[in-house]
């Protein structure tokens, strides 16, 4: 049996890049000192959530991979011998941006690279302004402490997302996170789209028989004025049967300190061998938009 214990980083961020990577780094290494092995930041820790707005002045925030915060989070992986997931604003190219998780082994390794796939496009959610999808596909890496795949928020409602990750044999899924209330709905919406999302996240780790672990922010941002976002925090963790593990605040910072079992996930998909009853011959219709 192999017990990992995951750190997941849930904090608020300021308007101060420089200072977001700071805090976010001296947080790692705090999980890491405490005995995290596998650490997730938040989506686009370095900065508040600026795609509230549509402005060209915000492409000055991405960063080519790898640059400075990779480096930095590579370094702090080899110090402390620890696996690291950092969301970044990544500059691919002139014109070309993307939503992108870097993934680090504990010898500071690169291990590669997963670019958003599922871009929404929203009241205070314009990311079709700033990124271009996903053209990595879905993947998972073998690292020091297991097998991990990666999404990236809006990912965490596809279900097509998840099980193409975990066919690859992911142990743990990992959604870092940005996603809050519009405070005008929160009253009459509120209970019900906090519960969707997290309903969604557990279903993954039912139907697949793994753990997955979502990292949200906290805090109210309103770079832009107005009422802004309400991030709900709540980062969790779900086990191999759907259940919470480990839920965290909604409006503290936390690190979030979960051990799991990674045998768990063999036995889970021997008891429950939904991989074994797929009906893939049957699947077709799933590459069409809709079935006229």
């Amino acid at each position: 049996m192999r017990t990992v214990t995951l750190g997941l980083l849930q904090h608020a961020c300021s308007a101060n890049p420089a200072a977001n990577l700071k805090k976010t780094l001296a947080l790692a290494e705090q999980a890491a000192k405490r005995g995290a092995r596998i650490i997730c930041t938040q989506e686009l820790f370095r900065s508040q959530y600026f795609c509230q707005a549509e402005k060209h002045e915000y492409f000055q925030l991405a960063e080519p991979i790898p640059g400075p915060s990779t480096v930095a989070f590579q370094k702090l992986a080899k110090k402390h011998k620890v696996v690291i997931i950092a969301s970044l604003f990544e500059k691919r190219a002139s014109g070309l941006y993307h939503n992108t998780a870097v993934i680090i082994d504990a010898d500071g390794a690169l291990l590669g690279i997963y670019r958003k796939m599922h871009i929404p496009d929203d009241p205070l959610y314009y990311e079709k302004f700033y990124f271009t999808p996903g053209d990595t596909g879905f993947r998972a890496w073998d690292t020091k402490y297991g097998r991990i795949g990666v999404l990236i928020c809006w990912d965490q409602w596809y279900p097509e997302g998840a099980r193409l990750t975990a066919l690859q044999g992911a142990e743990i899924l990992f959604y870092p996170t940005a996603i809050g209330w519009h405070p005008s709905e929160k009253a009459e919406f509120g209970a019900n789209q906090h519960g969707a999302w997290e309903t969604i996240q557990r279903s993954h780790a039912v139907a697949n028989g793994c753990y997955v672990a979502a990292v949200n922010r906290i805090g109210r941002e309103t770079p832009e004025g107005g009422d802004g976002i309400e991030f709900w925090g709540q980062s969790f963790v779900a086990g191999t049967s759907g259940q919470i593990i480990a839920k965290a605040s909604a409006d503290r910072e936390e690190i979030m300190l979960v051990p799991v079992e990674l045998g768990q996930v063999d036995t889970t998909r021997t008891h429950w061998p939904f991989l074994r009853d797929r009906r893939i011959d049957a699947y077709g219709d799933l590459t069409k938009r809709f079935r006229d």
